[in-house]
Protein backbone atom coordinates (compact mmCIF):
# COMPACT_ATOMS: atom_id res chain seq x y z
CA UNK A 1 0.00 0.00 0.00
CA UNK A 2 2.61 2.55 0.50
CA UNK A 3 3.16 5.34 -1.78
CA UNK A 4 6.64 5.64 -0.49
CA UNK A 5 8.03 2.54 -2.12
CA UNK A 6 6.39 3.89 -6.09
CA UNK A 7 8.88 4.92 -8.03
CA UNK A 8 6.18 6.96 -10.45
CA UNK A 9 5.49 9.27 -8.08
CA UNK A 10 5.67 12.62 -9.30
CA UNK A 11 5.59 14.77 -6.64
CA UNK A 12 9.03 14.96 -3.86
CA UNK A 13 7.10 13.39 -0.95
CA UNK A 14 4.68 10.44 -0.52
CA UNK A 15 2.81 9.22 2.17
CA UNK A 16 -0.10 6.33 2.60
CA UNK A 17 -2.32 8.71 3.87
CA UNK A 18 -2.76 13.16 3.84
CA UNK A 19 -5.46 13.75 6.95
CA UNK A 20 -6.83 17.40 6.19
CA UNK A 21 -7.33 18.71 9.79
CA UNK A 22 -5.99 18.67 13.33
CA UNK A 23 -9.05 18.69 15.14
CA UNK A 24 -10.06 15.83 17.20
CA UNK A 25 -10.86 13.34 14.05
CA UNK A 26 -7.60 14.42 12.91
CA UNK A 27 -5.42 13.46 15.97
CA UNK A 28 -7.11 10.47 16.72
CA UNK A 29 -7.16 9.45 12.80
CA UNK A 30 -3.28 9.89 13.08
CA UNK A 31 -2.66 7.60 16.41
CA UNK A 32 -4.58 4.67 14.44
CA UNK A 33 -2.65 4.99 11.55
CA UNK A 34 1.13 5.11 13.00
CA UNK A 35 -0.41 2.31 14.79
CA UNK A 36 -0.93 0.52 11.76
CA UNK A 37 2.35 1.28 10.52
CA UNK A 38 0.69 3.79 7.70
CA UNK A 39 2.60 7.12 7.27
CA UNK A 40 0.56 9.53 7.52
CA UNK A 41 0.86 13.61 6.89
CA UNK A 42 -1.73 16.23 8.62
CA UNK A 43 -2.58 19.67 7.11
CA UNK A 44 -3.89 22.48 9.43
CA UNK A 45 -4.70 25.67 8.46
CA UNK A 46 -4.75 26.92 11.97
CA UNK A 47 -1.45 27.35 14.38
CA UNK A 48 -2.47 24.69 16.56
CA UNK A 49 -4.26 21.10 17.01
CA UNK A 50 -8.72 21.28 18.57
CA UNK A 51 -10.32 22.09 15.16
CA UNK A 52 -13.19 23.56 16.85
CA UNK A 53 -11.80 24.65 19.92
CA UNK A 54 -9.03 26.37 18.55
CA UNK A 55 -11.18 29.04 16.53
CA UNK A 56 -14.30 29.37 18.68
CA UNK A 57 -12.65 31.50 21.74
CA UNK A 58 -15.47 33.59 22.01
CA UNK A 59 -16.30 34.77 25.21
CA UNK A 60 -18.28 32.20 27.17
CA UNK A 61 -17.32 29.11 24.50
CA UNK A 62 -17.95 25.72 26.07
CA UNK A 63 -19.25 22.05 25.15
CA UNK A 64 -22.80 21.57 25.18
CA UNK A 65 -21.85 17.90 26.49
CA UNK A 66 -20.75 17.23 29.58
CA UNK A 67 -16.56 17.19 29.55
CA UNK A 68 -16.30 13.45 31.31
CA UNK A 69 -18.37 12.06 28.27
CA UNK A 70 -16.95 14.50 25.57
CA UNK A 71 -13.38 12.76 25.69
CA UNK A 72 -11.08 10.28 24.15
CA UNK A 73 -12.18 6.63 24.56
CA UNK A 74 -9.40 4.98 22.88
CA UNK A 75 -6.66 5.18 26.11
CA UNK A 76 -7.73 4.19 29.30
CA UNK A 77 -5.00 5.82 30.81
CA UNK A 78 -5.72 9.20 29.07
CA UNK A 79 -9.22 9.17 30.24
CA UNK A 80 -8.32 7.95 33.79
CA UNK A 81 -5.37 10.62 34.49
CA UNK A 82 -7.33 14.09 32.72
CA UNK A 83 -9.17 15.90 35.53
CA UNK A 84 -11.68 17.97 34.12
CA UNK A 85 -12.52 21.08 36.17
CA UNK A 86 -16.41 21.63 35.65
CA UNK A 87 -19.34 19.71 34.06
CA UNK A 88 -19.31 21.58 31.03
CA UNK A 89 -15.59 22.19 30.24
CA UNK A 90 -14.99 25.84 28.76
CA UNK A 91 -12.90 26.02 25.50
CA UNK A 92 -9.39 27.17 27.04
CA UNK A 93 -9.69 23.48 28.99
CA UNK A 94 -10.81 21.63 25.71
CA UNK A 95 -8.05 23.07 23.85
CA UNK A 96 -5.66 22.35 26.35
CA UNK A 97 -6.95 18.80 26.80
CA UNK A 98 -6.49 18.24 23.14
CA UNK A 99 -2.66 19.53 23.40
CA UNK A 100 -2.43 17.22 26.32
CA UNK A 101 -3.21 14.65 23.67
CA UNK A 102 -1.23 16.29 20.75
CA UNK A 103 1.77 15.79 23.47
CA UNK A 104 1.27 12.37 25.10
CA UNK A 105 0.87 10.89 21.82
CA UNK A 106 3.72 12.94 20.43
CA UNK A 107 1.62 13.91 17.50
CA UNK A 108 2.38 16.97 16.01
CA UNK A 109 6.06 15.66 14.21
CA UNK A 110 3.31 14.56 11.42
CA UNK A 111 1.39 18.00 11.81
CA UNK A 112 1.75 20.75 9.52
CA UNK A 113 -0.03 23.71 10.76
CA UNK A 114 -0.33 27.29 9.26
CA UNK A 115 -1.40 25.17 6.08
CA UNK A 116 -4.72 24.69 3.69
CA UNK A 117 -5.20 22.07 1.73
CA UNK A 118 -6.10 23.54 -1.30
CA UNK A 119 -6.68 21.25 -4.02
CA UNK A 120 -6.21 17.25 -4.26
CA UNK A 121 -6.97 15.36 -7.30
CA UNK A 122 -7.18 12.12 -7.84
CA UNK A 123 -4.62 9.89 -10.68
CA UNK A 124 -6.58 7.43 -12.39
CA UNK A 125 -3.37 5.60 -13.47
CA UNK A 126 -1.67 5.87 -10.57
CA UNK A 127 -4.23 5.49 -8.34
CA UNK A 128 -3.24 8.18 -6.32
CA UNK A 129 -4.21 11.62 -4.82
CA UNK A 130 -2.12 14.75 -5.50
CA UNK A 131 -2.73 16.80 -2.76
CA UNK A 132 -1.37 20.68 -3.04
CA UNK A 133 -1.11 23.04 0.34
CA UNK A 134 -0.91 26.67 0.72
CA UNK A 135 2.66 26.97 0.71
CA UNK A 136 2.77 26.07 -2.88
CA UNK A 137 4.08 22.14 -2.05
CA UNK A 138 2.12 19.38 -3.74
CA UNK A 139 2.75 16.03 -2.02
CA UNK A 140 0.83 12.48 -3.34
CA UNK A 141 -0.82 9.66 -0.96
CA UNK A 142 -2.81 6.46 -1.80
CA UNK A 143 -5.96 7.45 0.35
CA UNK A 144 -6.99 11.42 1.65
CA UNK A 145 -9.07 11.51 5.18
CA UNK A 146 -11.48 14.30 5.40
CA UNK A 147 -10.85 15.36 9.10
CA UNK A 148 -12.30 18.69 8.08
CA UNK A 149 -15.43 19.01 10.73
CA UNK A 150 -18.74 19.58 10.93
CA UNK A 151 -18.60 23.56 12.69
CA UNK A 152 -15.45 24.88 11.10
CA UNK A 153 -16.13 27.33 8.36
CA UNK A 154 -17.59 30.57 9.43
CA UNK A 155 -20.23 32.51 7.94
CA UNK A 156 -20.21 35.64 7.43
CA UNK A 157 -23.61 37.62 6.83
CA UNK A 158 -24.29 39.34 3.80
CA UNK A 159 -25.20 42.59 5.01
CA UNK A 160 -25.43 45.81 3.25
CA UNK A 161 -22.72 48.23 4.48
CA UNK A 162 -20.82 45.46 6.94
CA UNK A 163 -17.49 46.80 5.29
CA UNK A 164 -17.95 50.34 6.02
CA UNK A 165 -18.58 50.07 9.94
CA UNK A 166 -15.62 51.68 12.05
CA UNK A 167 -15.77 49.85 14.60
CA UNK A 168 -13.98 46.31 15.28
CA UNK A 169 -16.13 43.46 13.59
CA UNK A 170 -15.60 39.68 15.49
CA UNK A 171 -17.22 36.46 14.08
CA UNK A 172 -17.55 34.01 17.23
CA UNK A 173 -16.34 30.81 14.90
CA UNK A 174 -13.04 32.92 13.96
CA UNK A 175 -12.13 34.87 17.62
CA UNK A 176 -9.10 36.94 17.67
CA UNK A 177 -6.78 34.66 20.46
CA UNK A 178 -5.69 37.93 22.30
CA UNK A 179 -8.40 39.20 25.24
CA UNK A 180 -11.32 41.53 23.56
CA UNK A 181 -12.05 43.83 26.28
CA UNK A 182 -15.99 45.32 25.73
CA UNK A 183 -15.19 47.88 28.81
CA UNK A 184 -17.42 50.92 28.19
CA UNK A 185 -18.32 50.29 24.22
CA UNK A 186 -21.98 49.65 22.92
CA UNK A 187 -21.65 46.26 21.28
CA UNK A 188 -24.57 44.86 19.01
CA UNK A 189 -24.74 41.21 18.63
CA UNK A 190 -26.18 39.43 15.34
CA UNK A 191 -27.08 36.32 16.18
CA UNK A 192 -28.85 33.78 18.64
CA UNK A 193 -27.88 30.30 18.16
CA UNK A 194 -25.36 28.65 20.50
CA UNK A 195 -22.46 31.00 19.77
CA UNK A 196 -24.82 33.76 20.65
CA UNK A 197 -26.37 32.84 23.68
CA UNK A 198 -23.74 31.52 25.15
CA UNK A 199 -21.87 34.89 24.82
CA UNK A 200 -24.99 37.50 25.50
CA UNK A 201 -24.50 37.16 29.22
CA UNK A 202 -20.89 37.54 29.14
CA UNK A 203 -20.30 40.48 26.83
CA UNK A 204 -23.40 42.18 28.86
CA UNK A 205 -21.72 41.98 32.18
CA UNK A 206 -18.93 44.13 30.18
CA UNK A 207 -20.27 45.97 27.73
CA UNK A 208 -21.87 50.16 28.55
CA UNK A 209 -24.61 48.44 26.33
CA UNK A 210 -25.40 45.51 24.51
CA UNK A 211 -28.35 45.24 21.97
CA UNK A 212 -28.77 41.63 20.32
CA UNK A 213 -30.36 41.72 16.93
CA UNK A 214 -32.48 38.67 16.88
CA UNK A 215 -34.06 36.71 13.79
CA UNK A 216 -35.23 33.49 15.26
CA UNK A 217 -35.37 32.82 18.95
CA UNK A 218 -34.17 29.34 20.36
CA UNK A 219 -34.96 27.31 23.19
CA UNK A 220 -32.36 27.20 25.51
CA UNK A 221 -31.85 24.71 28.53
CA UNK A 222 -30.56 25.98 31.72
CA UNK A 223 -26.70 24.50 31.58
CA UNK A 224 -26.43 24.15 35.36
CA UNK A 225 -22.79 24.00 35.09
CA UNK A 226 -20.65 23.77 37.92
CA UNK A 227 -17.27 22.58 39.28
CA UNK A 228 -16.21 19.04 39.57
CA UNK A 229 -15.95 17.56 42.69
CA UNK A 230 -13.50 14.95 42.62
CA UNK A 231 -15.87 12.02 43.77
CA UNK A 232 -17.92 13.27 40.91
CA UNK A 233 -14.98 12.38 38.82
CA UNK A 234 -14.10 8.99 40.07
CA UNK A 235 -17.51 8.02 39.94
CA UNK A 236 -17.45 8.53 35.60
CA UNK A 237 -14.24 6.48 35.83
CA UNK A 238 -14.94 3.51 38.05
CA UNK A 239 -18.27 3.42 35.44
CA UNK A 240 -16.59 4.23 32.32
CA UNK A 241 -16.70 0.98 30.30
CA UNK A 242 -20.40 1.10 31.02
CA UNK A 243 -20.83 4.25 30.22
CA UNK A 244 -18.60 4.23 26.97
CA UNK A 245 -20.81 1.16 25.84
CA UNK A 246 -23.97 2.84 26.46
CA UNK A 247 -23.01 5.80 24.67
CA UNK A 248 -22.26 3.73 21.75
CA UNK A 249 -25.10 1.41 21.63
CA UNK A 250 -27.88 2.31 23.17
CA UNK A 251 -28.26 6.63 23.58
CA UNK A 252 -29.39 7.72 20.10
CA UNK A 253 -26.84 10.80 19.94
CA UNK A 254 -24.39 9.26 21.98
CA UNK A 255 -25.03 10.38 25.58
CA UNK A 256 -25.13 8.26 28.48
CA UNK A 257 -28.24 9.11 30.47
CA UNK A 258 -31.45 7.50 31.62
CA UNK A 259 -33.62 6.46 28.76
CA UNK A 260 -37.40 6.92 28.95
CA UNK A 261 -40.00 4.42 28.67
CA UNK A 262 -42.98 6.45 27.53
CA UNK A 263 -44.53 9.13 25.48
CA UNK A 264 -45.24 12.60 26.65
CA UNK A 265 -49.05 12.01 26.36
CA UNK A 266 -48.53 8.50 28.79
CA UNK A 267 -48.47 11.11 31.50
CA UNK A 268 -51.12 12.90 33.29
CA UNK A 269 -50.64 17.31 33.81
CA UNK A 270 -48.99 16.99 37.29
CA UNK A 271 -46.90 14.30 36.64
CA UNK A 272 -45.71 15.29 33.00
CA UNK A 273 -44.68 18.81 34.27
CA UNK A 274 -43.02 17.74 37.61
CA UNK A 275 -40.58 15.45 35.32
CA UNK A 276 -40.29 18.92 33.01
CA UNK A 277 -38.95 20.85 36.28
CA UNK A 278 -36.55 18.19 37.40
CA UNK A 279 -34.67 18.08 34.29
CA UNK A 280 -34.69 22.10 34.19
CA UNK A 281 -33.30 21.88 37.36
CA UNK A 282 -30.80 19.19 36.31
CA UNK A 283 -29.91 21.56 32.75
CA UNK A 284 -28.84 20.23 29.85
CA UNK A 285 -29.34 18.82 26.53
CA UNK A 286 -30.69 15.81 28.47
CA UNK A 287 -33.94 17.98 29.10
CA UNK A 288 -34.56 16.23 25.11
CA UNK A 289 -34.63 12.66 26.82
CA UNK A 290 -37.89 13.09 29.52
CA UNK A 291 -39.92 11.35 26.81
CA UNK A 292 -39.16 9.12 24.03
CA UNK A 293 -41.77 10.96 21.41
CA UNK A 294 -40.31 14.53 21.50
CA UNK A 295 -39.10 14.38 18.15
CA UNK A 296 -41.58 12.45 16.77
CA UNK A 297 -45.01 13.50 17.91
CA UNK A 298 -46.09 17.30 17.45
CA UNK A 299 -48.72 16.68 20.56
CA UNK A 300 -46.35 15.59 22.76
CA UNK A 301 -43.74 17.92 21.73
CA UNK A 302 -45.82 21.07 21.89
CA UNK A 303 -45.95 19.27 25.88
CA UNK A 304 -41.74 20.40 25.77
CA UNK A 305 -42.24 23.52 23.92
CA UNK A 306 -45.32 25.29 25.96
CA UNK A 307 -43.28 24.22 29.33
CA UNK A 308 -39.83 26.09 28.18
CA UNK A 309 -41.92 29.25 26.70
CA UNK A 310 -43.44 29.26 29.96
CA UNK A 311 -39.89 29.16 31.73
CA UNK A 312 -38.97 32.40 29.31
CA UNK A 313 -41.94 34.09 30.56
CA UNK A 314 -41.50 33.35 34.09
CA UNK A 315 -37.71 34.88 33.65
CA UNK A 316 -37.78 37.95 31.28
CA UNK A 317 -39.54 40.67 32.98
CA UNK A 318 -40.73 42.52 30.32
CA UNK A 319 -43.94 40.94 28.72
CA UNK A 320 -43.06 42.10 25.10
CA UNK A 321 -39.21 40.91 25.30
CA UNK A 322 -40.41 37.47 26.98
CA UNK A 323 -42.47 37.04 23.94
CA UNK A 324 -39.84 38.16 21.49
CA UNK A 325 -37.93 35.74 23.02
CA UNK A 326 -40.27 32.57 22.92
CA UNK A 327 -39.97 30.14 19.52
CA UNK A 328 -42.96 29.32 18.42
CA UNK A 329 -42.47 28.86 14.31
CA UNK A 330 -40.74 24.95 15.07
CA UNK A 331 -40.88 22.37 17.43
CA UNK A 332 -38.19 22.05 20.31
CA UNK A 333 -35.23 19.89 19.76
CA UNK A 334 -35.23 20.30 15.54
CA UNK A 335 -32.77 22.88 15.52
CA UNK A 336 -29.96 22.22 18.32
CA UNK A 337 -31.24 22.82 21.31
CA UNK A 338 -28.92 25.26 23.30
CA UNK A 339 -28.15 25.08 27.07
CA UNK A 340 -26.86 28.67 28.72
CA UNK A 341 -25.92 30.19 31.68
CA UNK A 342 -27.94 33.00 32.66
CA UNK A 343 -28.93 33.65 29.06
CA UNK A 344 -32.56 34.73 29.62
CA UNK A 345 -31.74 36.44 33.03
CA UNK A 346 -29.34 38.86 30.95
CA UNK A 347 -32.78 40.69 29.16
CA UNK A 348 -33.19 41.74 33.10
CA UNK A 349 -30.66 43.86 33.03
CA UNK A 350 -30.97 47.43 31.95
CA UNK A 351 -27.83 47.83 29.67
CA UNK A 352 -29.62 45.29 27.43
CA UNK A 353 -31.68 45.63 24.59
CA UNK A 354 -33.57 43.07 21.89
CA UNK A 355 -34.24 44.09 19.01
CA UNK A 356 -36.33 41.61 16.47
CA UNK A 357 -34.82 41.59 12.83
CA UNK A 358 -37.75 38.94 11.65
CA UNK A 359 -40.31 41.32 11.47
CA UNK A 360 -37.47 44.14 9.95
CA UNK A 361 -34.90 42.84 8.49
CA UNK A 362 -31.23 44.93 9.36
CA UNK A 363 -31.56 47.82 5.90
CA UNK A 364 -27.87 48.03 6.78
CA UNK A 365 -24.76 48.75 8.77
CA UNK A 366 -23.24 52.35 8.52
CA UNK A 367 -20.13 53.72 9.95
CA UNK A 368 -21.52 53.59 13.40
CA UNK A 369 -25.05 51.87 14.03
CA UNK A 370 -27.29 49.07 12.85
CA UNK A 371 -30.44 50.39 10.70
CA UNK A 372 -33.57 48.68 11.23
CA UNK A 373 -36.52 50.04 10.27
CA UNK A 374 -35.32 53.27 9.68
CA UNK A 375 -33.66 53.17 13.47
CA UNK A 376 -29.90 53.84 13.68
CA UNK A 377 -28.83 51.31 16.41
CA UNK A 378 -25.35 52.78 17.57
CA UNK A 379 -22.16 50.83 18.67
CA UNK A 380 -18.74 50.66 18.72
CA UNK A 381 -18.38 47.07 18.02
CA UNK A 382 -20.27 44.27 16.09
CA UNK A 383 -20.19 40.89 16.84
CA UNK A 384 -21.34 38.39 14.12
CA UNK A 385 -23.02 34.80 16.02
CA UNK A 386 -23.93 34.42 12.45
CA UNK A 387 -23.07 30.39 12.58
CA UNK A 388 -21.18 28.41 9.66
CA UNK A 389 -21.59 26.62 6.25
CA UNK A 390 -22.49 23.74 8.60
CA UNK A 391 -21.54 19.90 7.49
CA UNK A 392 -20.05 20.60 4.06
CA UNK A 393 -18.17 24.29 4.13
CA UNK A 394 -15.05 23.07 5.05
CA UNK A 395 -14.79 20.43 2.33
CA UNK A 396 -16.59 22.66 -0.59
CA UNK A 397 -13.46 25.10 -0.04
CA UNK A 398 -11.31 22.13 -1.28
CA UNK A 399 -10.73 21.62 -4.86
CA UNK A 400 -11.74 18.02 -5.02
CA UNK A 401 -11.51 16.55 -8.12
CA UNK A 402 -12.04 13.00 -8.78
CA UNK A 403 -12.58 10.78 -11.74
CA UNK A 404 -12.44 12.48 -15.07
CA UNK A 405 -11.51 15.83 -13.24
CA UNK A 406 -15.07 15.84 -11.67
CA UNK A 407 -15.16 18.13 -8.75
CA UNK A 408 -16.79 17.75 -5.58
CA UNK A 409 -18.59 20.61 -5.19
CA UNK A 410 -20.15 19.54 -8.83
CA UNK A 411 -21.44 16.43 -7.37
CA UNK A 412 -22.99 18.11 -4.38
CA UNK A 413 -24.42 21.34 -5.98
CA UNK A 414 -27.78 19.65 -5.29
CA UNK A 415 -26.75 18.57 -1.85
CA UNK A 416 -24.08 16.49 -0.73
CA UNK A 417 -24.39 12.68 -1.76
CA UNK A 418 -22.66 9.90 -0.04
CA UNK A 419 -22.56 6.42 1.50
CA UNK A 420 -22.92 5.74 5.26
CA UNK A 421 -21.41 9.54 5.50
CA UNK A 422 -17.74 7.75 4.73
CA UNK A 423 -17.33 8.25 0.87
CA UNK A 424 -18.60 9.56 -1.93
CA UNK A 425 -18.86 7.52 -5.12
CA UNK A 426 -16.61 8.74 -7.79
CA UNK A 427 -13.78 9.76 -5.19
CA UNK A 428 -11.94 6.39 -4.69
CA UNK A 429 -9.47 6.45 -1.90
CA UNK A 430 -10.99 9.75 -0.49
CA UNK A 431 -12.92 9.07 3.59
CA UNK A 432 -14.60 11.58 4.98
CA UNK A 433 -15.08 11.43 9.13
CA UNK A 434 -18.79 12.69 10.62
CA UNK A 435 -19.65 13.35 6.58
CA UNK A 436 -23.41 14.53 5.89
CA UNK A 437 -25.24 11.23 5.72
CA UNK A 438 -23.81 9.95 9.47
CA UNK A 439 -25.11 10.70 12.80
CA UNK A 440 -22.17 13.44 13.52
CA UNK A 441 -23.62 17.04 14.53
CA UNK A 442 -27.02 14.89 15.66
CA UNK A 443 -24.52 12.95 18.51
CA UNK A 444 -21.88 13.39 21.01
CA UNK A 445 -19.12 14.24 18.41
CA UNK A 446 -16.54 12.38 19.90
CA UNK A 447 -18.41 8.88 19.83
CA UNK A 448 -18.84 9.64 16.08
CA UNK A 449 -15.38 10.49 15.79
CA UNK A 450 -13.88 7.67 16.94
CA UNK A 451 -16.51 4.98 15.31
CA UNK A 452 -15.65 6.71 12.46
CA UNK A 453 -11.82 6.53 12.64
CA UNK A 454 -12.11 3.07 13.54
CA UNK A 455 -13.89 2.13 10.57
CA UNK A 456 -11.71 3.81 8.59
CA UNK A 457 -8.96 2.02 9.83
CA UNK A 458 -9.91 -1.27 10.08
CA UNK A 459 -11.05 -1.05 6.17
CA UNK A 460 -7.15 0.22 5.31
CA UNK A 461 -5.87 -2.92 6.79
CA UNK A 462 -8.62 -4.85 4.57
CA UNK A 463 -7.13 -3.13 1.57
CA UNK A 464 -3.98 -3.61 3.03
CA UNK A 465 -4.38 -7.39 3.65
CA UNK A 466 -5.43 -7.95 0.53
CA UNK A 467 -3.39 -6.34 -2.00
CA UNK A 468 -6.46 -4.06 -3.32
CA UNK A 469 -5.44 -0.37 -4.09
CA UNK A 470 -8.64 1.51 -4.40
CA UNK A 471 -11.99 1.56 -2.77
CA UNK A 472 -15.35 3.69 -3.72
CA UNK A 473 -18.67 4.03 -3.19
CA UNK A 474 -20.69 2.07 -5.29
CA UNK A 475 -23.67 4.70 -6.85
CA UNK A 476 -26.68 2.91 -6.14
CA UNK A 477 -25.66 2.26 -2.56
CA UNK A 478 -24.86 6.05 -2.09
CA UNK A 479 -28.30 6.88 -4.00
CA UNK A 480 -29.71 4.09 -1.26
CA UNK A 481 -28.54 5.56 1.44
CA UNK A 482 -29.33 9.40 1.00
CA UNK A 483 -32.93 8.13 0.34
CA UNK A 484 -32.63 6.02 3.35
CA UNK A 485 -31.32 9.49 5.83
CA UNK A 486 -34.17 11.53 4.16
CA UNK A 487 -36.67 8.87 4.63
CA UNK A 488 -35.32 8.85 8.55
CA UNK A 489 -35.70 12.22 8.70
CA UNK A 490 -38.85 12.88 7.35
CA UNK A 491 -40.42 10.51 9.58
CA UNK A 492 -39.63 12.82 12.74
CA UNK A 493 -40.89 16.36 13.29
CA UNK A 494 -36.84 17.89 12.32
CA UNK A 495 -37.64 18.97 8.68
CA UNK A 496 -40.09 21.46 10.60
CA UNK A 497 -37.36 23.68 11.08
CA UNK A 498 -35.06 25.47 8.95
CA UNK A 499 -32.19 24.77 10.62
CA UNK A 500 -28.23 24.41 9.25
CA UNK A 501 -29.12 20.53 9.68
CA UNK A 502 -31.35 21.47 6.48
CA UNK A 503 -28.32 24.18 5.12
CA UNK A 504 -31.23 26.54 5.25
CA UNK A 505 -28.54 29.12 7.17
CA UNK A 506 -26.98 29.76 3.76
CA UNK A 507 -28.67 31.75 0.54
CA UNK A 508 -28.95 29.23 -2.09
CA UNK A 509 -27.94 25.98 -0.39
CA UNK A 510 -29.78 22.77 -1.28
CA UNK A 511 -32.46 21.88 1.25
CA UNK A 512 -31.44 18.03 2.30
CA UNK A 513 -31.38 16.97 5.63
CA UNK A 514 -27.90 16.02 6.21
CA UNK A 515 -27.34 14.08 9.06
CA UNK A 516 -28.14 10.40 9.81
CA UNK A 517 -31.00 10.64 12.43
CA UNK A 518 -31.24 7.09 12.99
CA UNK A 519 -29.16 6.79 16.12
CA UNK A 520 -25.63 6.49 16.70
CA UNK A 521 -26.05 2.38 17.77
CA UNK A 522 -28.36 1.73 14.79
CA UNK A 523 -25.79 3.36 12.57
CA UNK A 524 -22.80 1.74 14.01
CA UNK A 525 -24.55 -1.55 13.67
CA UNK A 526 -25.15 -0.82 9.85
CA UNK A 527 -21.40 0.25 9.40
CA UNK A 528 -20.32 -2.63 10.96
CA UNK A 529 -22.91 -4.96 9.23
CA UNK A 530 -21.46 -3.44 5.30
CA UNK A 531 -17.66 -4.57 6.95
CA UNK A 532 -18.35 -7.74 7.79
CA UNK A 533 -20.20 -8.65 4.56
CA UNK A 534 -16.99 -7.57 2.52
CA UNK A 535 -17.78 -3.75 2.63
CA UNK A 536 -20.90 -4.33 0.57
CA UNK A 537 -21.93 -1.24 -1.25
CA UNK A 538 -18.24 -0.07 -1.66
CA UNK A 539 -15.98 -1.05 -5.06
CA UNK A 540 -12.93 -2.25 -4.72
CA UNK A 541 -9.85 -3.16 -7.34
CA UNK A 542 -6.33 -4.88 -7.15
CA UNK A 543 -3.67 -2.79 -7.66
CA UNK A 544 -1.50 -2.74 -10.51
CA UNK A 545 1.46 -4.94 -8.51
CA UNK A 546 -1.07 -7.35 -7.44
CA UNK A 547 -2.61 -7.67 -10.87
CA UNK A 548 0.47 -8.30 -12.58
CA UNK A 549 1.88 -10.96 -9.23
CA UNK A 550 -1.73 -12.51 -9.46
CA UNK A 551 -1.63 -13.15 -13.28
CA UNK A 552 2.11 -14.50 -12.77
Amino acid sequence: MSAQSSPASRTSEAYDVVIVGAGFAGMYMLHRLRGLGLSARVYEQGGGVGGTWYWNRYPGARCDVESMQYSYSFSDELQQEWDWSERYAPQPEILRYANHVADRFDLRRDIQFDTRVDRAEFDERLNTWSVTTSDGKTVSASFVVLATGCLSNARKPDIKGLDRFNGPVYHTGNWPHDPVDFAGLRVGIIGTGSSGIQSVPVIAEQAKHLTVFQRTPNYSIPARNAALTPEERQRFRDNYPEIRRFARWEARNGIYTDLPDRGALDDGDNERRAKYEARWARGGLTFMSVYNNLGLDKAANDTAASFVREKIAETVKDPATAKLLQPTTYPIGTKRICIDTDYFDTFNRPNVSLVDIKANPIEEITENAVRVAGHDHEIDALVLATGFDAMTGSVARIDIRGRAGRTLNQKWAEGPKTYLGLMSAGFPNLFIITGPGSPSVLSNMIVSIEQHVDWIADCLVYLRERGLATMEAEGGAEEKWVAHVNEVAHGTLYPQANSWYMGANIPGKPRIFMPYIGGVGAYRQICNDVAAKGYEGFVMSAGEQARRAAVS
